[in-house]
């Protein structure tokens, strides 16, 4: 096989072909101006982060996540509880708020140490969702109420949005909520919620108006998830598993002090938290674990062959994904800049979406394919720690079949691709 040779440029950037035959971009990723390079207190702050992964992270836990195992609620809390104690756990938060005050930088170096390391995800309902919510539109109560235990890990959040016939036209939901005196009686139902089945708390979007425009009738309410009258059912999903749920309402009484902001206005305070979303969707840090182990697995010896990274179409294909990866990488860390600098997540939030998630679904499909045969006798009992059973096929390859399969939905939730890329032609394009 021949060799391409090595390519350099003058711009701090450098294009390698490593051994195997691939493009490696190697891009300083810390947009400040037109400055993309890490300085020195960064990469020590890299250093830091790294040695406390080391010395912190179970090694229980990372070892479920870097084989693809079930992650419990335990896990999830534990890890949590962990990073609490060093005040870590809101990497995003002011320092108004009990956050680090981190900058773009350190945010990202964060994330992508912690994904590398196999680290269990920091649950994004609470930390990154409503949590900005409550500290840009509530009052001071509900912020001394929920921020602490947020932060704390004392309360696990779900997002209540997304209902059978509203999702990506969110505005026409139908989950009422009737006034009466200082509560709201709310009926209705919500679907596709994640981990609900977990959940202290779930925030809201519900119908307090009928005589108006769609999106001027929407509050937004904080639910506790142990009131009467909620009921959690499961949702099985493509990969057999039951992340996703329906959350049902009946009479459920939801005091009005638990109303963020005024009656009415809450499809303000939705798009302020879309943006959120939808720009931690983009999951650099993931992305760059899953390549990693792509590489990996199309570098293994076939039966009766050599392995795939050989062929110079696969090769291309990684290539590729990798390519758009650092500037899915790049990108993230310009909209992470402009929240620290006060401005709110525009469309550039929906390119990140877009492209993290079909970035997401292009590297599930190629380690499917690196698999090939054997991505067919998919186990998921397999997935949970301590499973006794004969494996079918090679342990890395017990978790890629579902995770293909589950990403699938990663282009449909937190808004449609098609509805992101209509909000991209309109406000950056002007169509």
């Amino acid at each position: 096989m021949a060799r391409l040779p090595e390519v350099r440029s003058t711009n701090d950037q450098s294009v390698v072909f490593t051994s195997s035959g691939f493009v490696h971009i190697a891009v300083p990723v810390y947009a400040r101006g037109m400055d993309l390079s890490y300085t020195a207190d960064e990469q020590r702050f890299r250093t830091e982060v790294r040695s406390f992964l080391d010395a912190n992270l179970p090694a229980e836990i990372r070892a479920k996540v870097l084989a693809g195992k079930h992650v419990t609620r335990d896990d999830f809390v534990r890890w949590n509880k962990i990073l609490y104690q060093q005040g870590w756990s809101t990497p995003n938060w002011p320092t108004e708020f009990g956050g680090p005050g981190w900058n773009a930088a350190q945010q990202h170096i964060f994330e992508d140490e912690c994904a590398d390391a196999g680290a269990p995800p920091l649950m994004p309902f609470g930390i990154r969702m409503v949590a900005p919510v409550i500290m840009t539109f509530g009052n001071r109560a509900q912020q001394d109420r929920f921020l602490p235990r947020i932060r704390s890990g004392d309360h696990w959040w779900c997002q209540g949005y997304s209902e059978p016939g509203s999702g990506s036209d969110l505005a026409s939901l139908r989950m009422r909520a009737e006034r009466r005196g200082d509560i709201y009686v709310c009926n209705g139902q919500k679907t596709w919620t994640t981990l609900a089945q977990y959940a202290d708390w779930i925030f809201c979007l519900v119908r307090t108006a009928t005589d108006r425009r769609q999106q001027q009738g929407i509050s937004f309410l904080l639910i506790d998830m142990k009131s009467p009258g909620i009921t959690v059912r499961p949702i099985i999903t493509l990969d057999g598993d039951a992340e996703v749920n329906e959350v049902w309402f009946e009479d459920v009484e939801v005091p009005v002090d638990n109303r963020v902001g005024e009656e009415n206005q809450g499809w303000t305070y939705a798009k302020y938290l879309l943006g959120h979303e939808r720009t931690g969707n983009a999951g650099v840090g993931n992305c760059k674990r899953w390549l990693k182990a792509l590489k990996r697995i199309a570098s293994q010896q076939r039966a009766g062959g050599r392995p795939l990274i050989d062929d110079p179409r696969f090769r291309d294909r990684i290539a590729q994904v990798e390519i758009e990866l650092m500037a899915l990488e790049v990108t993230t860390m310009r909209v992470i800049a402009m929240e620290l600098a006060s401005q709110k997540p525009g469309p550039e939030a929906s390119i990140l979406k877009v492209q993290g998630t079909e970035i997401q679904q292009a590297l599930t499909e190629l380690q499917m394919l690196a698999l090939g045969p054997q991505a067919l006798p998919y186990q998921p009992a397999a997935l949970d720690a301590g499973y006794p059973g004969p494996l079918s096929g090679p342990d890395y390859a017990v978790p890629i079949t579902g995770r293909y399969l589950n990403h699938r939905k990663a282009s449909i939730y937190a808004g449609s691709n098609e509805i992101q890329r209509n909000i991209i032609a309109k406000h950056m394009l002007g169509l």
